[in-house]
């Protein structure tokens, strides 16, 4: 009987269900896209409900027997991968008390860090980034605004987790999370690869929660209990499997891609871009914020990223491509592959048209909007298109470029995945505008194919990550950089695109603040 991983990937706009078998391949795949993706009731706010994400799993799980119900005895574990950083605020009977604050979400306490800290600890902090760094978490921690809004709900908070955490508990009946998702604003020691040791820790004073609220840790690939009776006949997950500690989305994304060097890159071509190594080092790419723990046990992922990323792509089509819209739904395909048979057509640089792909402002560049320069009437709807994608890449160059300087090795090839690297065309692209080789792996369900890697590691069906990598793992496309390409595009970068927020941002500060006085 051939073993199966049941990977389940939970993402920001849809979940999937897939069967993974030894070699990588994918028996079966179900997929169920969230309507609505979240709840905005005000301006920057998303959330949504943690049992909705929960019973969207039951339902592809469900519809994944209904389809291929003879592999359901070949599956021998569960492995999760879910969105990063969305909290869910649990009372003594491990019930939701609201609804989950999401990634997406840009609500901040009103907390500044003399509301949690002594002048005398204050005075003693030796660098004014240190302060600024350690505010920015006060504000930004979902535990301080709920306990500054909602004191009610806070009262009855007695587990603080990750949705990771809540899809385990819902499955296993454990309070238990894999050490490669903690990924948000919680205690969570990037040294130690656990929560910080005592309450009285800055962090939890930072983060405005205790040692108690959180989840058990385990390594990924660990054991984080078994499917119970109730989550089986909810679920149709065989009772008394395994679920095994996966990590985040994007952890087991880079995993999928097969990236467990500092040589190598992977790319993620999602609602949020990004561009990521597997190092032990232990790297920051901005001062203080430490780097991801990785789904490799004991490294890290030092990731960069374009917040809003391929999400642009949703709002072009919906504000723009209204003709590609309408055609697909006559033929049955995709607005998307209409837009990428356009891009050909398009010059490289599109014509001097260049996006500076802020739509929602980078870590460190708060004051940052979004910004095209270079219009004139030669300019078509699908040149703004071709743009887009290259105002992604260069933000994403920008980022290779400052994961060399601090690991100090040249990042010699890149593999992609995410939506955007479905298209052959935006892939070619990739590789010019990098100027290294661009690979696919068979699957573009590399999240998923991540889980399913550490699925089989946890049953023991291989020894160690590296070993189910050589074996899960293969390029199926390759994509070589053309050199007069990647020299314009290398001289746009340097000349122009590094140059735009430093001359903007004096103007963009100005118009903040502009419309920040008037109430807008």
């Amino acid at each position: 009987m051939k073993p199966l991983i049941l990977s389940i990937d939970c993402g920001t706009q849809s979940l999937r269900a897939i069967l993974f078998d030894k070699k990588g391949d994918i028996h079966a795949i179900e997929k169920i896209v969230f309507d609505p993706p979240y709840y905005s009731d005000c301006v920057g706010w998303a959330e949504q409900d943690a049992d909705m994400y929960y019973d969207t799993l039951c339902a592809a799980v469900k519809g994944l027997y209904e389809k291929s119900s003879e592999l359901f005895p070949n599956i021998k574990a569960v492995a999760i991968a879910t969105q990063r950083d969305s909290i869910v605020f649990l009372d003594k009977d491990n019930k939701p008390l609201r609804r989950s604050i999401l990634w997406l979400d840009h609500r901040e306490a009103d907390l500044r860090i003399s509301d949690v800290f002594s002048k005398s600890i204050i005075a003693s902090l030796p660098y004014s980034t240190i302060k600024q760094t350690i505010e920015k978490g006060i504000r930004r921690s979902r535990a301080q605004w709920v306990r500054q809004n909602e004191p009610e709900i806070w009262e009855k908070t007695a587990k603080y987790v990750l949705l990771s955490c809540y899809l385990n508990l819902k499955l296993t009946g454990n309070i238990s999370d894999s050490v490669a998702s903690q990924i948000g604003y919680v205690p969570f020691s990037a040294k130690r690869f656990d929560w910080h040791k005592t309450d009285g820790n800055t962090f939890y004073r930072v983060f405005g929660v205790s040692k108690s609220q959180m989840p058990k840790l385990v390594s990924p690939g660990g054991l984080l209990g078994n499917i119970t009776p109730l989550a089986a006949e909810e679920t149709g997950i065989p009772c008394g499997i395994p679920v095994v500690a996966a990590a985040s989305d994007k952890g087991c994304e880079t995993l999928g891609n097969g990236c467990l060097t500092e040589d190598t890159a992977s790319v993620s071509f999602g609602t949020t871009a990004t561009v990521e190594i597997t190092t032990k080092k232990r790297i920051e790419l901005h001062r203080l914020v430490a780097p991801f723990p990785a789904a490799l046990e004991g490294f890290y992922n030092p990731e960069y990223e374009v917040f809003r990323g391929y999400w642009l792509i949703s709002w072009f089509k919906k504000e723009f491509a209204s003709h590609e819209v309408a055609q697909a739904k006559l033929t049955g395909g995709s607005a998307e592959d209409l837009l990428n048979k356009g891009l050909s057509k398009i010059p490289v640089g599109s014509g001097g048209l260049i996006i500076q792909p802020y739509w929602s402002p980078e870590l460190m560049l708060k004051n940052a909007r979004g910004a095209v320069i270079g219009f004139n009437d030669s300019h078509t709807r699908i040149h703004i298109y071709r743009a887009i994608i290259e105002g992604i890449n260069f933000a994403l160059m920008d980022g290779i470029e400052r994961i060399e300087n601090k690991s100090k090795t040249p990042i010699t090839s890149v593999v992609v995945a995410g939506g955007g690297s479905q298209s052959s065309e935006i892939c070619q692209i990739t590789a010019d505008m990098f100027g290294r080789p661009v690979y696919r792996v068979q699957t573009h369900e590399t999240s998923g194919l991540g889980a399913a890697i550490l699925g089989f590691v946890g049953i023991g069906e291989y020894k160690t990550v590296h070993d189910a990598v050589t074996n899960m793992v293969r390029h199926r496309d390759a994509f070589m950089p053309d050199t007069k390409n990647h020299h314009i595009y290398q001289r746009l970068y340097e000349e122009v695109y590094k140059n735009m927020y430093p001359a903007l941002k004096g103007l963009y500060k100005n118009s903040n603040e502009i419309f920040k006085e008037a109430d807008i």
